[in-house]
């Protein structure tokens, strides 16, 4: 699920598999990496949740969201809220 603009989600789709994928055994990492990278290209204040078997409520700002799976299990919500 996304409202993203088209550019913005595959850029940040290709990050969460890359990240996912260089940090297959720390969720912590990978989440940092994209939260770094995001802050670094579309400005601070960027969320990100990876793991398996989570729910969210969350508030974001219009088009700034993405939650995929990787992996078949493996979920990951980014976000932006300032």
């Amino acid at each position: 699920h996304s409202d993203m603009p088209e550019e913005m989600r595959v850029e940040t789709m290709e990050l969460c598999v890359t990240a996912c994928e260089k940090f297959s055994n720390n969720n912590e990492s990978a989440a940092k990496m994209i939260k770094e990278t995001m802050d670094k290209k579309f400005g601070s204040s960027w969320h990100v949740v990876i793991g398996e078997g989570f729910g969210f409520e969350i508030t974001h700002e219009v088009k700034n969201l993405l939650y995929l799976y990787f992996g078949g299990t493996l979920a990951v919500c980014v976000w932006k809220c300032s």
